[in-house]
């Protein structure tokens, strides 16, 4: 694929990745409904896009407590929430003698760990299911991990090395490494756990990088199987960033993406863009190009990563999915053609919850 190409070629590059998506997956789009809970904002990368990261610790903001974590799962649970979407910063231990010590009087030995405790918290206390997001665990962080939790997550971002050197965006950011993340997702994949990935595009990578990342999945993917869903992730500048002032991607490069992961992903890969990081009359045209999902939303709180760009509400994401031509569906946070990668217990519960096909039954 080529920087220039015509109009009729970009026009069948997307008519064939929405032509593929149709094979695989129909004309079903889903998502999940969410309660976000950012376990802790510290962290020891200073990605150059990221305002998520809180750059000093307080008392009272380094991890959220058991009891703040479980009141607002309740709050998601009661709004009919079925994801409790847990995030952290990667390893602030490892730089902030405050995390260090927070975690140690309370027992723990690492973020991972805590991150592990609060999903079995709210699994027991609430009908919601975990997905936890906490950065680069090893693998027997992971281990825990897949007892608790319905599917993990770690954006992969890019393959590209040269964004690690200085003056580029991951220079001081040592567990955005991609062998780090691809050593991660190699774990993830050993241990059969349900795993969200992703690029993110507009920080500096060219086509050919974004290309090599998307195939780096798919190696992943044809050797272990459990990749649920790939992301494509568009960058948005956010005021408080060192890139606050870059360019954001234009709606060119992110359909250009989703068309050519389709592509490269096959037919029955579950690929998804954040509605609430296009425009709304964007999502038509991602429609087009081969997605099938809108990942997490929610009505109860925002979304930390992207603190500037607010949720679509259920009603809006239906109405232009549907005036697309599609059929939209609540997921849980794993797929229905995953469910079976669960541990008994997890997978007894969540189809007892599911309907028939594996999805969200209809309240």
């Amino acid at each position: 694929m080529q920087d220039d190409l015509t109009q009729r070629e970009i026009k069948e590059l997307y008519e064939q990745a929405g032509s593929l998506r149709d094979q695989g997956k129909g004309k079903t789009v889903s998502y999940s409904r969410n309660v976000f809970l950012p376990l802790t904002r510290l962290c020891r990368n200073a990605c150059g896009y990221c305002d998520f990261r809180v750059s000093e610790p307080f008392d009272d903001e380094i991890f959220f407590s058991p009891e703040e974590v479980l009141a607002t799962a309740r709050v998601g649970e009661k709004a009919g929430c079925t994801e409790a979407l847990l995030v952290t910063g990667d390893k602030p231990e490892l730089r902030y003698p405050d995390a260090r010590r927070w975690l140690r009087d309370h027992h723990f030995d690492s973020t991972a760990q805590y991150a592990s405790e609060m999903a079995r918290l709210v699994l027991a206390e609430t009908r919601l299911y975990p997905h936890t997001n906490a950065g680069v665990a090893n693998r027997g962080e992971l281990v825990e991990l897949k007892q608790v939790n319905a599917s993990v997550g770690l954006m992969l971002e890019t393959t590209a090395e040269r964004l690690c050197q200085p003056g580029e965006p991951h220079a001081q950011s040592p567990d955005k490494r991609p062998r780090a993340r691809l050593d991660f997702l190699e774990n993830a994949g050993e241990l059969g756990i349900p795993t969200t990935t992703g690029v993110l595009i507009g920080i500096g990578e060219t086509r050919q990088e974004r290309l090599e990342s998307i195939l780096a999945i798919r190696k992943l993917q044809e050797r272990y199987g459990n990749i649920q869903e790939v992301i494509v992730q568009n960058f948005r500048p956010k005021r408080e960033s060192a890139m606050a002032q870059a360019a954001e991607v234009p709606l060119s490069e992110i359909l250009w993406t989703c068309a050519a992961a389709r592509l490269l992903l096959g037919a029955c890969m579950n690929l998804q863009v954040a509605p609430n990081l296009v425009q709304g009359e964007w999502m038509a045209a991602c429609l087009e190009a081969g997605i099938n999902d809108w990942g997490g939303v929610s009505s109860v709180t925002p979304d930390y990563v992207n603190r500037d760009s607010p949720w679509p509400s259920l009603a809006f994401l239906q109405s232009q999915t549907e005036s697309a031509g599609f059929r939209l569906r609540e997921r849980f946070p794993v797929y229905p053609e995953f469910i079976e990668l669960l541990p008994t217990p997890l997978q007894e519960r969540l189809k007892r919850d599911a309907d028939k096909e594996g999805y969200v039954a209809a309240k």
